[in-house]
């Protein structure tokens, strides 16, 4: 005997459309309202993209355009070293040390510390045949304010150095008893222009005593070491410490 299906026909076949959707958990009302919920963001996003957009272009425009500035000033930088640089080996070359130190002179600097290194270089060509000159401009340098420490201190101690500078020996040891209140190598080298200053006011055991202890200083290099003892036993003394079993 055969028993008709209940969902046969039409009607079952909504009531077995309407099972499949419950059993799934999905109903025309959740997928209407997931799309209205969807269309609703996406409207948001464009009102907040129309809004606030002109932001974010900005920030890329200044992103760009500083990654293209930072490049340019980069080239920039770099064009004027090379150039420098050129000039400086230029000015070099020129055969006689006077007109290399006015090639030197003439040289455009694109810093302090390239106009600093300039004078050092200027002054040094010079100190030979003009040794005032070559000191005036040191000294000049050394007391140039806005430029770094290490320059002021290279010029001075150029400066005093040079024979026949014409600075009063009071001037070099003012200026050689300041840097010897610093420290590192050029405390000690100002500690052996004083030791040279003593010898030259007669003083012989000052400079000695000087002497004995810039060779025995923990930092002091092994030619300046060599040279302290040298001029300690042209003095007639005897090298102390390291430097006497060298």
């Amino acid at each position: 005997m055969l028993v008709a299906d209940p969902l046969a026909g039409p009607e079952g076949q909504v009531k077995r459309g309407r099972k499949v959707k419950e059993a799934s958990g999905v109903s025309d009302t959740d997928s209407f309202i997931d799309e209205v919920t969807e269309e609703v963001r996406r409207d948001r996003l464009f009102k907040a993209m129309r809004k606030y957009g002109w932001i974010a272009v900005l920030a890329v425009i200044a992103i760009v355009g500083g990654a293209a500035w930072n490049e340019w000033n980069k080239a920039q930088a770099r064009a004027a070293a090379e150039e420098f640089g050129d000039q400086m080996l230029a000015a070099l070359a020129v055969p006689d040390a006077s007109d290399r130190a006015d090639a030197l002179s003439a040289v455009a600097a694109p810093s302090e510390a390239s106009q600093a290194m300039i004078d050092l270089l200027a002054a040094g060509e010079l100190a030979s045949d003009a040794p005032a000159e070559a000191a005036e401009r040191l000294l000049a340098l050394a007391d140039r304010s806005g430029i770094d420490t290490v320059y002021r201190q290279i010029a001075t101690l150029k400066a005093v150095s040079i024979p026949k500078s014409g600075l009063s020996i009071d001037d070099r040891r003012s200026r050689m008893e300041g840097l010897a209140l610093g420290s590192g190598i050029v405390r000690l080298l100002a500690e052996e222009q004083l030791a040279l200053i003593e010898v030259e006011l007669g003083d012989k055991d000052a400079a000695i005593a000087r002497l004995q202890q810039l060779v025995a200083d923990a930092e002091v290099t092994q030619d300046l070491r060599t040279r302290a003892s040298q001029v300690i036993v042209a003095l007639g003394g005897e090298p102390s410490g390291a430097s006497a079993n060298e």
